[in-house]
């Protein structure tokens, strides 16, 4: 046999084998953006109206606990609780649910609410309205504009969910409105404490707001300092990680004003220290992300660690860390801790606030 007809007849049988992979069913792992980019199974069934500009307003998705279009005079606490990247709002409002019916007596007659950020592909899969808002699949997650039907920030959604509760006539004794998240709603929770403008109306009526941050994959942080910083990383200190660049229209300037202000915020970072693993599907595994620490459980360490270094003297929050937890945003909801922060229930020693 010439070695020319060996080496057609290898060629052919490397063909045989890749026809075989593809008619037996084999395929390369599926893509992140493939995981997350599927529509949504289910879709809140309350829309609140997000104000555009010089058109109608936009519609918003959200789950509620109780007909808040009506007066609720006992009404003390509400706690909004955010979804993660698969958008799977009714699984969290599920757990919050939950969460508060665990909470016994501290957690009766607490309003539960879970916002759901629409990717375009839910929008379209649903048939919703077009006047719904739809976000690329994870960039919500930063704040930035929506792709339909007007570039409205993530975040001037949550405004119009505080701005509700903002209305005495309805809320007449409401006194804390606690704002959670975890894992992508965690990082949509720490960057909106940080440029979120919801707050100032709410602390104008006399209602207390806390953020809880709950094993976020990144930060937003308020210069280049990296603790593993890589030179070749363009995208380092780039919006949603930094205010280097593409910083979306919503963020007012002034970083150093808005750093001043976070840091006076009532802040608590709520971490699973099972939550170490640097091969989770959901992790955000960017150079970018990569630059703040190789997991969820050194990311928020180092971040800490950073503000205390950058506020010595003025740096108000707080670490409340839950042994055990790996990223399962149910049981972290329901530990004691989460219970104590979400809707004030005994049995976890915190801190005084």
């Amino acid at each position: 046999m010439t070695q020319s007809h060996q080496l057609r007849r290898a060629c052919f049988a490397s063909a045989l084998v890749m026809a075989a992979g593809f008619t037996t069913g084999v395929a390369r792992p599926e893509t992140m953006e493939q995981r997350y980019t599927k529509p949504v199974k289910v879709v809140a069934p309350t829309m609140i109206e997000v104000p555009v500009a010089g058109e109608a307003p936009a519609l918003f998705p959200i789950y509620v606990s109780e007909d808040w279009s009506r007066p609720m005079p006992a009404l003390r606490r509400a706690v909004l609780v955010f979804h993660g990247l698969t958008r799977n709002a009714d699984t969290y409002f599920e757990g919050a649910l939950a969460a508060r019916t665990k909470a016994g007596s501290a957690g009766a007659g607490v309003l539960m609410i879970s916002p759901q950020f629409l990717a375009v592909e839910d929008v379209e899969a649903h048939h919703l309205p077009a006047r719904t808002l739809a976000f690329n699949w994870n960039r919500w997650a930063g704040g930035e504009a929506a792709l339909m039907p007007a570039p409205v920030s993530s975040f001037a959604a949550i405004d119009a969910v505080l701005a509700h509760l903002v209305d005495r006539s309805r809320f007449p004794k409401l006194e804390t409105v606690i704002v959670a998240g975890f894992s992508a709603g965690g990082q949509v929770v720490q960057r909106y404490a940080v440029v979120g403008d919801g707050e100032t109306a709410l602390d104008a009526a006399g209602i207390h707001v806390r953020y809880v941050v709950s094993d976020p994959s990144s930060y937003l942080h308020f210069s280049a300092d990296r603790p593993v910083h890589d030179p070749s990383c363009a995208r380092e200190n780039a919006w949603k990680y930094g205010f280097g660049a593409d910083v979306p229209p919503y963020v007012p300037g002034g970083v150093s004003d808005l750093e001043a202000r976070y840091v006076k915020r009532d802040v608590v970072y709520l971490l699973g220290l099972a939550d170490n693993d640097p091969d989770n599907a959901s992790l955000d595994k960017s150079c970018a992300a990569r630059a703040q620490g190789p997991n969820r459980v050194a990311r928020m360490m180092n971040y800490i660690a950073e503000m205390q270094r950058r506020h010595p003297d003025d740096f108000t929050h707080a670490l409340v860390t839950v042994p055990g937890i790996a990223h399962e945003g149910r049981k972290m909801f329901e530990s004691p801790c989460a219970q104590a922060l979400l809707f004030g229930a005994a049995g976890c020693r915190l801190f005084d606030r």
